[in-house]
């Protein structure tokens, strides 16, 4: 593996790490900032293992399209792609929620940090 991929996947590493920690504690925000990051990273790492650049977007649908069109296929469903690109900015400013129909539960943690899970696994 290329010492960029390699790079990308510590990083995202350490966001699940940070996620699933924040969700033992009940930091529903920083857990969801924190699990959107490791499924961004472990894309870009991908993209880079498959020679391509690491895009400049925070977009997961973006990525998990590019890398299908690659032949690469990550498991991550349009209502997936869809979740994990309703936290990226709104979770970092404290408007209404992190989520913009519901205020952030536990299972919506749960899930994200479960779809990081499994997108950090598929990576490495």
């Amino acid at each position: 593996m290329s010492d960029e991929a390699s790079i990308w996947l510590q990083y995202a590493r350490e966001n699940l790490q940070v996620a699933e920690m924040a969700l033992a504690a009940g930091l529903l925000n920083p857990c969801l900032q924190n699990a959107q990051q490791t499924v961004e990273k472990a894309l870009k790492a991908i993209r880079v293992r498959q020679g391509m650049p690491p895009k400049r977007t925070h977009s997961i649908r973006d990525l998990n399209r590019d890398l299908a069109n690659a032949g690469v296929g990550m498991g991550l469903s349009e209502d997936d792609c869809d979740l994990l690109d309703s936290i990226h900015i709104i979770s970092k400013y404290p408007l209404d929620s992190v989520l913009p129909e519901s205020p952030p539960d536990s299972s919506i943690c749960q899930r994200c940090v479960e779809l990081a899970r499994q997108t950090l696994s598929a990576a490495e």
